[in-house]
């Protein structure tokens, strides 16, 4: 039986793109929303990451058991540092008392999954909070070869990019020499398009819903596979976690 997996997702904005993976994967994916200011700046993200908002989302999802709960923000975790994204998650495990994960360190387990230590970022945040998560990613042996800054300013208004926009964004930021495109904001929809997105670029793209869906199914030691969910769902990319 699947396990059931919890997320805590900011404010709203592209939470649709969880039932729709957990059709596509047949598992129960739960999200508990929190709220703060959706701006793209450093106070107002330090704030929506807060241990006690948290512990908030922890509490909200207790009722469902989940087998693992993840941190559905990337700005919100890697904001905070290497050090102090790990110190979030560690709290926030111990708030939920299941193994815990951020978006952040997300992308960095799947770009290791898929063997992947260069690649672009293709980021809708100010290019202030864009250069966070290239320093991020850094921290963790990941090279990024390029980063674009869409400079959108809240959560609300990257919500509303139609596929249409968000594949135009993502070729237009690719880099030949990148191994993989890296798109961080789960304000964004992006499973719908993952597909046209890879068949496009001729590569892996690594989106934050999906690897944040993918981190908790790993977490949660669950293997689960869909074509449609990018190389990284495909089956020989799916392993059983600790």
């Amino acid at each position: 039986m699947a396990p059931t997996i919890g997320f805590i997702y900011p404010d709203h904005a592209a939470e649709d793109d969880y039932p729709r993976a957990a059709e596509l994967l047949e598992v129960d994916l739960r999200v508990a929303h929190i709220y703060g200011t959706d701006l793209h700046a450093v106070p107002e993200l330090l704030d929506l990451g807060s241990p006690d908002k948290l512990r908030h989302g922890a509490g909200l999802l207790a009722e469902h058991k989940p087998a693992a709960v993840v941190w559905a923000c990337t700005s919100g975790s890697f904001v905070y540092g290497p050090d102090g994204a790990r110190e979030q998650v560690r709290d926030l495990a111990e708030a939920a008392g299941v193994p815990a994960s951020s978006t952040s360190f997300a992308f960095v387990n799947a770009a290791r999954e898929i063997g992947v230590a260069r690649v672009a970022v293709c980021a809708s945040y100010p290019d202030e909070v864009a250069k966070l998560f290239v320093d991020f990613l850094a921290s963790e042996g990941i090279r990024v070869v390029s980063m674009s800054s869409a400079g959108i300013d809240t959560a609300a208004e990257v919500g509303t990019l139609s596929p249409e926009r968000v594949l135009e964004l993502a070729v237009a930021n690719d880099h030949p020499e990148a191994q993989a495109l890296l798109i961080p904001d789960t304000a964004m929809h992006t499973l719908e398009v993952l597909p046209k997105l890879e068949a496009t670029l001729g590569k892996p793209v690594l989106t934050a819903n999906q690897v944040t869906i993918w981190e908790g199914l790993r977490l949660a030691g669950h293997t689960v596979a869909s074509e449609q969910l990018g190389k990284l769902f495909a089956e020989r990319h799916i392993h059983v976690g600790h």
